[in-house]
Parts: structure tokens; C-alpha cells; sequence
């Protein structure tokens, strides 16, 4: 069976020196907020190309807590509405909810399953402050006309960069794009930590002070609490292994890559939609791999009894979610299509040519 991503194997290429991170981290006795938690920030922040990096417990917690910095800063108040794509994991939604703040639900662009800019300006009301951008599946979506549309406005660009680390748009990496990102490094992430574990990058020194003291409850100075805070840090030990795996990267993401180019140039097959393949190609990291087919199950059973597993990332839109009963009448035409259609195909830095060929020949047999 070729697994969907084989995450034992992608840590054991670095085996040795994690093994190492997590030694260290053991003996020094210090496992939250010190040094590990520094050198990764700083060097997450020099990657990225921002002036601020702060490590947080897990993806979610990013978003959730730049939000909830807007709102002490007096930029966002309760009620106030946030664009968000209509097709994107729960996690993006979830964040503004949480906040007291309402998520407007904009159609994505079919070719590329991201946001679709062109339609953001007329869902944009007086009480609109920010525009949450998610960069899905690994690819970039950004343009000068969105940047134009936040000037316009004064509306905030947030990145959920959770997909995308390494990607990059007009000579700047995602995550460096907007005013503020979150970024998620779930195990299976392209930059994956042994558990949960976020971050937080901007250029705003004020936003991410508040964000520093909003994550450690509410507090920038022990025992005094500014904020009715959170508790959401990076510990030592995920930010040892982080800072391990963030020097591969960018040599995984081209693995990544190459294995994408051939997906798209060999797969050959009507029955199978293949994702659209940038221009630039250094605006997709594949963090998933995409195909859409009109009788998905079958294709997914035809797949497994060949010994290739797949995921469905997603299989219900946010809109159809019980979590938010009050929309479940709504129509989000292209959303609902991509959801009812997508596959993901493995696709990771330690798949093989001979795995990557079997795949592909599955596909054209179907």
C-alpha cells in the first residue's frame, strides 16, 4: 500500500538530529518559554521575512489570537464582519466565530479553489474589518487588486498560511503577504512538528506584543494580567524539532514539487480533474495534492483495491456543518461542488519515483 503520507518516514530522514534536539531539550530542564522557543521564532521570522514570529500552541490558536489582538487594539469589535473563503477547513471560521466576530462567506475560484478575489468587494459593509485569506491546499492566493481592496477599505489582510510555509507571491514567502498570519504545524503539515503546534508572523511590533502577552493569559509580566488572555505556547520540545526541520523546507517543498509536475503532465485520463499548475510555480508547495472526479467513492475504491490511499479534503463544507446550523440553507454552488468532487493523492518529500510512476498508471487505467 502507498500510505497517504508516510509521516514515521519523514522524520526518520531526520532522525539523528531530532533525536538530538529532543536530548537537549530533556537535560536542560527548561520546557516552556526559553531558549528553543527564541531560536526557532528568530529563525522562523528570518525565513519568512517578517519582523515577528511567536510560537503558540496550534493553528487554530494563531488565528484566534490575532483576532483577539485586533479587537484589544480597538481595530475590530465585537459583531464586526470578517471575509473568509467559503471553501476552507473549519479551522479558519472557527477563529472568527470565536471572537464574537461574524464571518461573511465568499466562492472560491474553481481553477484554483481559493478565495475568489473578484468577488470579495461586494460583500464588503461598513462593519467589514479584515479579510481572512486562506492559502489552500498549499497555493498561494494573493494579488495587488486584494491589497488595493484592504487600502480602499482599511480593512485588515489576514493569512491563514496554515498549507502554504515556502510558497511565495512577488518575491516575498505567504506568511509575509498581509498585516498578520497564523500558521498551523500539525504533524502532517509540509514544516510538521511531533504534535500540536502554531505560530503567529507580522510586521506589526504593537499586534504582536498583544499577541505575546494575549497568549501567556493575558499577562507580559508574571502574576500581572493586562488582558483576559489564553494559555497558548510553543513548548521546548516542539520548538527543537521544529527548528530542525524548518532548514529542509525549502528542499522538501521542491520534492514536492517535482512530483506535482509530474502528476499534472502524466496523469492522462478525462474522467480525472487535475489542479491548475501556477504560472509561477514557486506560488504552490502541494501540501496536498488535488483531483476531482464526478463519482469520487468510486474512484477512491478503485484506488485503495490498488494499493493507493487517499483523503477527502473536505468532505462537507463549513456551510453545511451542524456547527453552523444558521447556514445550512445556504447556497455556495462551487463550494459544494469541490467538496462533493475532491480527492487527494499522496504526495510527500519521501514518496519515490517508482510509487509516484505506480500512481500515475493506476490513474490512466481508471
Amino acid at each position: 500500500m502507498i500510505k497517504f503520507l508516510d509521516l514515521q518516514k519523514i522524520n526518520l530522514v531526520h532522525q539523528q538530529e531530532i533525536e538530538n534536539a529532543l536530548l537537549e531539550v530533556f537535560r536542560s530542564g527548561w520546557y516552556l518559554l526559553g531558549e528553543r522557543l527564541k531560536n526557532f521564532e528568530k529563525n522562523l521570522a528570518s525565513y519568512i521575512g517578517s519582523s515577528q514570529a511567536i510560537g503558540v500552541a496550534n493553528g487554530l490558536d494563531a488565528l484566534r489570537l490575532i483576532l483577539k489582538a485586533y479587537i484589544e487594539l480597538g481595530f475590530m469589535k465585537v459583531g464586526d464582519e470578517i471575509i473568509v473563503p467559503a471553501n476552507t477547513y473549519i479551522a479558519s471560521i472557527l477563529a472568527i466565530s470565536d471572537n464574537g466576530l461574524v464571518p461573511v462567506l465568499v466562492e472560491p475560484n474553481i481553477d484554483n479553489y481559493n478565495i475568489d478575489i473578484s468577488k470579495i468587494e461586494e460583500k464588503i459593509t461598513p462593519k467589514t474589518k479584515g479579510i481572512l485569506i486562506v492559502h489552500l491546499y498549499g497555493r498561494i492566493i494573493f494579488s495587488e487588486e486584494l491589497q488595493q481592496l484592504a487600502i480602499k477599505h482599511d480593512l485588515k489582510i489576514i493569512e491563514d498560511n496554515a498549507q502554504t510555509i515556502g510558497a511565495e507571491w512577488g518575491g516575498k514567502k505567504s506568511g509575509n503577504l498581509g498585516d498578520a498570519a497564523g500558521f498551523s504545524f500539525y504533524p502532517g503539515k509540509n514544516l510538521g512538528a511531533l504534535g500540536d503546534a502554531g505560530a503567529i508572523t507580522t510586521n506589526d511590533e504593537t499586534l504582536a506584543a498583544t499577541i505575546r502577552a494575549l497568549a501567556n493569559y493575558g499577562s507580559n509580566q508574571k502574576y500581572v494580567n493586562i488582558y483576559q488572555g489564553l494559555n497558548s505556547r510553543l513548548d521546548e520540545i516542539q520548538a527543537a524539532v521544529l527548528d530542525v526541520k524548518l532548514q529542509y523546507i525549502d528542499s522538501e517543498n521542491e520534492i514536492r514539487r517535482k512530483i506535482a509536475k509530474r502528476f499534472v503532465s502524466e496523469i492522462n485520463n478525462p474522467k480525472i480533474i487535475l489542479p491548475e499548475y501556477p504560472e509561477n510555480e514557486l506560488e504552490h508547495v502541494w501540501h496536498v495534492f488535488i483531483i476531482r472526479s464526478g463519482n469520487r467513492e468510486l474512484l477512491q475504491n478503485y484506488l485503495a483495491e490498488n494499493a493507493v490511499q487517499t483523503l477527502i479534503h473536505y468532505p462537507i463544507p463549513p456551510h453545511k456543518q451542524e456547527a453552523y446550523k444558521e447556514w445550512n440553507n445556504l447556497s455556495f454552488p462551487i463550494s459544494e461542488k469541490i467538496h462533493d468532487e475532491v480527492l487527494s493523492l499522496p504526495i510527500s518529500p519521501v514518496l519515490d519515483e517508482n510509487e509516484v510512476s505506480k500512481i500515475i498508471a493506476v490513474l490512466n487505467q481508471y
